[in-house]
């Protein structure tokens, strides 16, 4: 991803001289104060088929079905949001950098609602951890762009966001445990004979050799509950039930991803940036999938667009790393 400014705490120990401390590092006592809250708590209705009914419904009015480990309590959210917003990445998925505004601007309020996605979609891994469709964030999110739509430009610095009720909203990401290991095989070096554009920014050339592919293809078997059967199962071994529109086509995948790495973020959700390596390290091929993953995450807005578990990256990530 185009980094942020860093947010990681760097210690320089040179004799004589003393331990220098960035000073735009959120305290634990602002990250716990400005955190915005989950808007639900664990456990959630079960459905009976090893998973939970969400806060959001999808385009078809029927809720979105979600981890029962979701979301997590709050003390464990803030333990973890406070460790990656410290470190500035997500500690189990380091190429995902992170951010914590600390002022009271819609801006600011939405940097706020994305280091808390960011944290909650890889608690347990790279990609894994609570969807965005376990909370309200996406209600709250809308309620800021409604806020900011009227003219408003401030919230309260004592709370993260206004309230909001759920509203329909796409998962974002669900845990994954299996799936074929189809990990992409196109190769390619930062020396590659593509040309790249200036800045060393990949080509379109560049960006749809080395996509990783999806895995599968949409319409995916229906539930018969308005969603359809994703290609990975939970921690139940039950399927994980992924949107009928997912993935997208690989042309409109290739467009969109083009789109964001080329602009160096999400276009949908500007905070997010995005970064595309071009080598054939396993370190760059799990940054290409971390790319694939944000551009799919907000295909149609701020968090909302396909899950990585529509997908066979989860499985390609593990493979890459010889788990």
């Amino acid at each position: 991803m185009r980094s942020f400014a860093s947010l990681a705490l760097f210690v320089a120990v040179v004799s004589a001289i003393p331990v220098i401390k960035r000073a735009d590092i959120p305290s634990a006592a602002q990250i716990a104060a400005l955190a915005p809250d989950l808007g639900v708590t664990a456990p959630l209705p079960p459905t009976g088929f090893g998973d939970c009914v969400g806060p959001n419904k999808n385009a078809e009015g029927k809720p979105i079905n979600v981890p029962c480990s979701c979301p997590p309590s709050r003390d464990a959210f803030i333990k973890a949001l406070t460790r990656d917003v410290q470190a500035g990445k997500a500690v189990n998925n380091p190429t995902v950098k992170i951010s914590f505004p600390t002022g009271n601007t819609i801006a600011d309020a939405h940097g706020r609602i994305n280091a808390a996605s960011v944290t909650l979609q890889n608690l347990d891994g790279p990609g894994k951890g609570c969807p965005f469709a376990a909370t309200t964030l996406g209600a709250q999110s809308k309620a800021l762009d409604a806020l900011a739509a009227s003219g408003v430009k401030t919230v309260s610095a004592g709370a993260a966001t206004p309230a909001a009720p759920a509203s329909p909203a796409k998962a974002t990401t669900a845990k994954a445990t299996s799936a074929s290991p189809a990990t992409s095989t196109a190769q390619a070096s930062s020396s590659s004979s593509s040309s790249s554009t200036k800045g060393g920014v990949p080509s379109a050339a560049q960006i749809a050799q080395l996509a990783p592919d999806l895995g599968v293809t949409a319409p995916l078997p229906p539930t018969g509950f308005g969603d359809c059967v994703g290609p990975n199962k939970n921690a139940d071994g039950k399927p994980i039930n992924v949107p009928c529109s997912c993935p997208p086509s690989r042309d409109a995948f290739i467009k969109a991803l083009t789109r964001d790495v080329q602009a160096g973020k999400a276009v949908n959700n500007p905070t997010v940036k995005i970064s595309f390596p071009t080598g054939d390290s396993v370190q760059d091929k799990l940054g290409r999938i971390n790319a694939a993953a944000v551009t799919l995450q907000n295909l149609d807005g701020p968090g909302k667009g396909c899950p990585f578990a529509a997908t066979t990256l989860g499985a390609q990530a593990k493979a890459l790393q010889g788990k």
